[in-house]
């Protein structure tokens, strides 16, 4: 798997987590609810991120920035030279590189990794536990799969005012340590259908590949 794929393969798994989980801590699970409640009520989220990739035993540091727009079960995501775009049932995946786009049929399922889940699903797929914070303005929640995943734990970091995430770091099994620090965030933003579907008009040349 090449380090581009390892980004994105992170991004959806990142993004499943936002499917919080079941949890015996009561404190956790009230404070995930409310996150997720309060995206809810809005009718779009568009977020601008950096994103820190670091594997100590390979030698791996990398560093990138991406920007995600949600509109309840569409989204449009660009991240390290790719975009992927859905409207709810298609999904485009652009890359600049090859000037390529692939086309896929969403995966509606319960647990599937897609980001129109993030913030706004709940599931029993992971507990989740209160932490100690890193600063007073802070509130982190630990996350860990109840079954067997490709990573261990992610942490949380979510705005004590806003019930916003802020951050949140992905250990995976392979040793490699996900951090993705959201710098904006704005709801509510103008949308149309389509910022949620793939335009071949606006790509001269584009290869469209047709997995459905």
């Amino acid at each position: 798997m090449t380090r581009l794929s390892l980004l994105f393969t992170a991004v959806f798994t990142v993004v499943s987590i936002f499917s919080f989980g079941q949890s015996k801590d009561q404190k956790a699970s009230a404070l995930l609810d409310q996150v997720s409640e309060k995206a809810k009520s809005h009718k779009s989220i568009k977020v601008d991120f950096s994103y820190s990739m670091v594997n100590p035993k390979a030698k791996i540091k990398e560093e990138k920035s991406g920007t995600l727009l949600v509109s309840g079960d569409r989204y449009r995501m660009s991240v390290a030279g790719q975009t992927v775009i859905s409207d709810g049932t298609t999904v485009w995946t652009y890359l600049k590189e090859s000037n390529e786009v692939q086309i896929n049929t969403l995966d509606n399922k319960d647990d599937a990794m897609t980001p129109s889940k993030l913030l706004t699903s709940y599931n029993a797929n992971y507990k989740a536990k209160m932490i100690k914070a890193n600063d007073a303005a802070t509130e982190s929640v630990e996350l860990t799969p109840n079954n067997s995943k490709n990573f261990t734990k992610a942490i949380l970091g979510i705005d004590k005012v806003k019930k916003q995430v802020k951050s949140f770091t992905l250990y995976d099994k392979g040793g490699n340590v996900f951090t993705y620090t959201i710098k904006n965030y704005v709801t509510d933003t103008p949308v149309t259908p389509a910022d949620f579907v793939f335009d071949s008009k606006k790509f001269p040349g584009v290869e469209v590949i047709d997995m459905r």
